[in-house]
């Protein structure tokens, strides 16, 4: 009869960030159009003062009807990450932020 393997604690715990940190990527996916990035500028900017925007990339969807916007962001801890995601997500065309 083979051992039973437990794993360890360490292994099921999502990898820790220390904070700042610096180029922490931000996915955010909703409908395509210039609306939908000037949104996403404008609240990273509020959230990441100093967010630089040649560090952002979009790319659409197969059809051309979703985009998805990364932005690579300084983050400071997890207050400004959960502010930062809900303000995201108050935009009816933004359907997922990761």
């Amino acid at each position: 009869m083979a051992d039973k393997v437990t794993p360890s604690t360490d292994q099921n715990e999502p990898p820790k960030i220390e904070f700042p940190c610096e180029d922490y990527p931000v996915k955010i996916m909703g409908d395509a159009g210039d609306e939908l990035l000037a949104f996403v500028l404008e609240t990273t900017e509020a959230f990441a003062p100093s967010f630089d925007r040649s560090k952002v990339s979009v790319k659409a969807s197969s059809k051309g009807r979703f985009n998805s916007i990364t932005v690579l962001i300084t983050a400071t801890g997890v207050d400004q990450l959960e502010q930062y995601h809900q303000a995201l997500r108050k935009n009816p065309a933004i359907k997922i932020v990761l």
